[in-house]
């Protein structure tokens, strides 16, 4: 019996080929020995994530970023010091995504014909798994490296299809996670054009407040890709329940993240050991329990697991070795009383249904 199809709603790939230079086409054990000495980063030797380990999971079809932060002087995060320089990355990114795609390893997902069709061979099972591109869906992760908004078109026309007004810190268009206050107002003109072009918006990483207007604002699509419960972990970046409330009446779907810092509010970043405070994959079933009780179903929750989103197996769930072990999620939801109708959403239904309409 064929594995369940999965899809992952949020997973930095160009940014570990280009900025980590790990070359994802190739096994997992291989990239991780060839950092087994490095130490500029605290993930090397530990990530989870490549094409080979994503096929081996049936995880057909991702949300795959384009990420660039622009960094204004006296800012502590690392980022590029013009707007043009993280357009640049971007492109760099994008030069990757081809790459891929020549070589057979992935194919950009557009529109709803080629997301039929994409399925369609997904499946066949007279195609090995590990014969089969890896879908794409192209999401940028924080706008600030739009240059202007006439970088928005240019985007779209190469194939951009969901995008996220802010990242960490400040940001050019919306403040973003650790911060607060409103959308800027080149981030309030900048909706006007996301909505013309109705682009998936995705409200990952707003502040509260920036959070409200999106939502009032933008009659397009919406989702949250990598976002889990605040009433489970008490701070900023997860979502409140007045806003699970308003993403649910919006058709929208959640994504559930496995950085153990947005699982459990006792794990500190680059402090804490996954396995002294056994987080587990199983814990992120408490906020899909949150959400679906919320919603009175399971039709807004699924997976956006953020996997080697600057970290790795050191801020993983311990009993996760690499991405293909979210198949364990067919065990662990059934042991918890989701039918099988419910998994499937979770894997990939919703996620299916929400495209398809946003596409129709």
């Amino acid at each position: 019996m064929a594995k369940p199809f999965i899809i992952d709603a949020h997973l930095d790939l160009a940014m570990n080929a280009i900025e980590w230079n790990r070359d994802l086409s190739r096994p997992l054990d291989e990239i991780r020995q060839r950092e087994m000495n490095m130490k500029d980063k605290p993930d090397r030797g530990k990530g989870t994530v490549c094409l080979p380990e994503l096929r081996k999971a049936r995880i057909g079809l991702v949300v795959a970023t384009q990420l660039a932060r622009y960094t204004p002087p006296g800012s502590l995060l690392p980022g590029w010091n013009s707007p043009q320089q993280a357009w640049a990355m971007t492109q760099a990114q994008l030069a990757w995504y081809r790459e891929m795609e020549a070589l057979g390893e992935m194919v950009q997902i557009r529109n709803k014909q080629e997301l039929d069709t994409h399925l369609a061979l997904w499946d066949n099972q007279e195609v090995a798994d590990e014969k089969k591109p890896v879908g794409y869906i192209l999401s940028l992760e924080g706008a600030d490296s739009l240059v202007n908004i006439s970088y928005l078109h240019r985007a779209y026309e190469y194939g951009l299809r969901a995008i996220g007004l802010s990242h960490f810190g400040p940001g050019r268009y919306a403040p973003g996670t650790k911060m607060e206050g409103p959308i800027t107002p080149l981030g309030l003109e900048l909706l006007k054009e996301i909505s013309k072009l109705n682009l998936i918006l995705d409200v990952t990483h707003l502040t509260d407040e920036g959070f409200y207007q999106a939502m009032s604002i933008y009659e397009g699509p919406v989702w949250a890709s990598h976002h889990n419960v605040r009433k489970i972990v008490p701070n900023q970046r997860q979502l409140n329940d007045d806003q699970i409330k308003q993403l649910i009446n919006r058709g929208a779907v959640i994504g559930a993240m496995l950085d153990c810092w947005a699982m459990d509010i006792r794990f500190i970043d680059k402090i804490s050991d996954p396995w002294q405070l056994n987080i587990r994959l199983e814990n992120i079933v408490d906020h899909w329990d949150h959400i679906c009780q919320i919603a009175g179903n399971a039709n807004h929750v699924a997976i956006g697991s953020d996997l080697d989103g600057i970290f790795g197996t050191e801020q993983s769930p311990w009993d996760l070795n690499s991405i293909a072990d979210l198949q364990k999620y067919q065990d662990i939801l059934s042991n918890r009383g989701y039918k099988q109708e419910d998994i499937d959403k979770i894997f990939h239904g919703n996620w299916l249904r929400f495209i398809n309409e946003a596409w129709s």
